[in-house]
């Protein structure tokens, strides 16, 4: 997605680390990837939340910890540290959209001030979230435990074949999850295959149709029973749901 000048959008996802559960952000991440590049990655939390549980998933996605220490019993200064964070990359124009991982209803002024600002705002939270949370943001995204199980089929990063032989073609699931979230904001629900191609790469940026086996994007979607590709006027390809979308590959 770009922004009013053309350019892609810049992304911050700040996670108040103390009141949601780690597993969330992978979905923040999938969710967010279709606003823009995402730039800044920060988790906050007290030693307890940091050192603890939320350790590993900062570590394996790239994000930065910011500890925050209590000053005193009771009292949380992360939230504060969030906010202010965000206020100084808007003023600062280092990112012009935000997406705040939480259900913390505290933060529903600070989505308001971003947006009065001209931000774009985003708020990935979990069932608990109250509605003046939900309403306060552009889009809001609501997690639940057991979205991501069982896992989507997994890319081997370096599949092991012998030399000289082609690499075993794949349809990963993850394509048409995908397909489904960005088509929900089309009217059409069409998706191009360049904008289909950069939300992939920004998921991961591992993924090309060659660790699939395929020589490019359109061979790959081709195989795919739940797709409809559409050659439009001027060349160009789209790629839609040919069935229902509670129905899966």
């Amino acid at each position: 997605m770009a922004n009013g000048d053309g350019k892609e959008s810049r992304v911050a996802v700040l996670v108040d680390c103390d009141n949601v559960d780690p597993r969330i952000l992978d979905h923040a991440l999938r969710f967010m990837a279709q606003f823009g590049r995402v730039v800044v990655r920060r988790g906050y939390g007290n030693h307890g939340t940091l050192g603890n549980r939320w350790q590993t998933k900062l570590v394996e996605l790239a994000f930065t910890p910011c500890l925050q220490y209590q000053f005193a019993s009771g009292k949380n200064t992360a939230d504060i540290a969030l906010a202010l964070d965000a206020m100084e990359m808007l003023f600062d124009e280092i990112v012009d959209t935000f997406c705040i991982v939480t259900s913390d209803s505290d933060f529903a002024h600070l989505c308001r001030k971003l947006r009065e600002r001209g931000a774009l705002v985003c708020i990935v939270g979990e069932e608990k979230s109250p509605l003046a949370l939900r309403n306060a943001s552009d889009h809001f995204s609501e997690w639940h435990p057991d979205a991501d199980a069982p896992a989507e089929p997994a890319i081997d990063k370096k599949p092991a074949t012998e030399p000289g032989k082609p690499l075993p073609k794949r349809r990963p699931l993850f394509v048409v999850n995908a397909i489904k979230m960005m088509a929900g904001d089309s009217s059409d629900g069409k998706v191009t295959l360049s904008a289909l191609g950069s939300y992939l790469r920004r998921t991961d940026p591992a993924f090309t149709p060659g660790t699939c086996g395929f020589s490019g994007m359109l061979e790959m979607l081709r195989t795919y029973n739940l797709l409809k590709l559409t050659q439009e006027p001027g060349g160009h390809w789209t790629v839609q749901l040919a069935t229902p979308p509670n129905e899966t590959e």
